[in-house]
This record gives C-alpha cells, sequence and structure tokens, in this order.
C-alpha cells in the first residue's frame, strides 16, 4: 500500500463513521416512506454500516448491504453480530458500477454519503430501474445550503467537490428524473461532530507525533485538519441533505 493511502487508511480506520451522519436522521428518512412489513431494502456503498445498522433497527425488511471495500464489509459483518441483527441483512462485496440485481425487486435504494461516487443525475437514474412500484430512492448527499457562500469553501468544494449543487438543484434533477421528493432537510450539525469529525480530529492530534518527521504524512494529517476547520467555519453554507424521493 502507497504511503499515502496508509496514513488516509490511519486517519479513517475505525471510526464511528466514515461519513456525517446520526441515527435520528436514518430514523426521520425511513419514517418519510411509510414503508412497513415485509420491504426489501438496498444500501448502496454501505461502508462498514452505521447507518445499515441503524436501518435495521428502524426497519423490519430485509436489508442487501453492498460495498466494494472487504474490510468494509468485514467490520459490518462485526457489527450487525454486535448488535444481533446478522439475520437481517444480507452483505455483498460488489461494485455499485457494476451491480446485477434483476430489476424491480427493491422497495428502497438507500446510500448515505456515497451517491457522490456514482453521480446524483446518473445514480437516480441507473438505480430506477430496481425499484417496484411506487418505491423510494433515499440518499444523502453534499449541498450547498446557502446559494451566497463565501469564497473560502467555494474554492474548496470546487477543488474537492466540483459537481456540488445547492438543494433546488438537486430536487429538480430528481423531478426530471421521475420522482416526488417525499422529504428533504439538512443534517444537524452534530451528525459531522459526533461520530465523523470529532473523532478524526483526536485522532489527527496522536497522528501528528506519530508522523512528525513523515512530509506526505504531515500534509494528509493537515490536508484532514483543514476540512474540519472549514466546516467548523462555514457549516451555515453547506452540509449534507437527506431526500427521500418516491418514484413518481
Amino acid at each position: 500500500m502507497a504511503a499515502g493511502a496508509t496514513i488516509l487508511s490511519e486517519i479513517h480506520r475505525d471510526l464511528p463513521r466514515e461519513g456525517p451522519g446520526d441515527a435520528a436522521s436514518t430514523r426521520r428518512a425511513w419514517m418519510a416512506t411509510g414503508l412497513t412489513g415485509s420491504a426489501r431494502i438496498l444500501d448502496v456503498g454501505c461502508g462498514p454500516g452505521a447507518q445499515t445498522v441503524d436501518l435495521a433497527n428502524v426497519s423490519t425488511g430485509r436489508i442487501t448491504a453492498l460495498d466494494i471495500s472487504r474490510p468494509y464489509l468485514h467490520e459490518l459483518r462485526n457489527r450487525l453480530c454486535a448488535a444481533r441483527l446478522a439475520h437481517r441483512v444480507d452483505v455483498v462485496h460488489a461494485s455499485m458500477f457494476a451491480m446485477t440485481f434483476r430489476a424491480a425487486c427493491f422497495d428502497v435504494i438507500w446510500s448515505e454519503g456515497a451517491i457522490y461516487f456514482l453521480g446524483f443525475e446518473r445514480a437516480l437514474r441507473d438505480w430506477r430501474r430496481l425499484i417496484r412500484g411506487r418505491g423510494y430512492i433515499s440518499v444523502t448527499h453534499l449541498s450547498w445550503l446557502d446559494r451566497v457562500a463565501p469564497d473560502e469553501p467555494r474554492r474548496f468544494w470546487a477543488r474537492a467537490f466540483p459537481e456540488m449543487q445547492g438543494i433546488d438543484d438537486n430536487v429538480a434533477a430528481a423531478v426530471d428524473a421521475g420522482f416526488d421528493v417525499v422529504d428533504r432537510f439538512a443534517l444537524p450539525e452534530s451528525a459531522w461532530w459526533d461520530g465523523y469529525y470529532g473523532p478524526m480530529e483526536q485522532r489527527l492530534a496522536a497522528l501528528r507525533e506519530k508522523y512528525r518527521d513523515d512530509n506526505e504524512a504531515m500534509t494528509a494529517i493537515e490536508n484532514s485538519q483543514a476540512e474540519i476547520e472549514l466546516y467548523r467555519r462555514f457549516s451555515r453554507y453547506y452540509g449534507y441533505v437527506f431526500y427521500v424521493l418516491c418514484v413518481r
């Protein structure tokens, strides 16, 4: 593994979450679907599965959790066993770019923090064929909360995520893709800090001492710190937004 990949792995390894999120937001989004009983759920890009466990706790259907990372899936299995939920979740090692599920086999497709890999509009159009009836897609996606954002976060995200759009733009894209918007809401700031940025910032402090003589590692550490500081200063302007969408 390359040195850059090693330090990034250390920064992110075993965090409570691999991105912003919380159980309350997952619950609100699930309740917005109104689904009950034996709903079939596909969690795309599930990662180590904090939201998969939350979803299993608030739903009663069967979940298929898919990710390309074997270490993440191993962590997910451990979490499911600890929560006594392993019997409710089928863990699938596969890429979201090459899913082979038959058409119309899920009631809802879930994806927290992973839709950007495929692209918001492309994912909605590609995943629609997998949904049966008037099913749902429920995703979190990094979005501008205020169109009049300062230059500093604009410049940062123009480099890191140039496709980032405002909430209204994403809603329009969903409507164009054949969906009605059932709910949309920004995750609270605590969803960034409690399970993600907070634990990461504590780890960065320890890694600075470990890698104080490694320039490449220190650059990665300070880049992660800069992202945290940016959110600390400009959280009112951008955030993760839950979009709960129903097939029209």
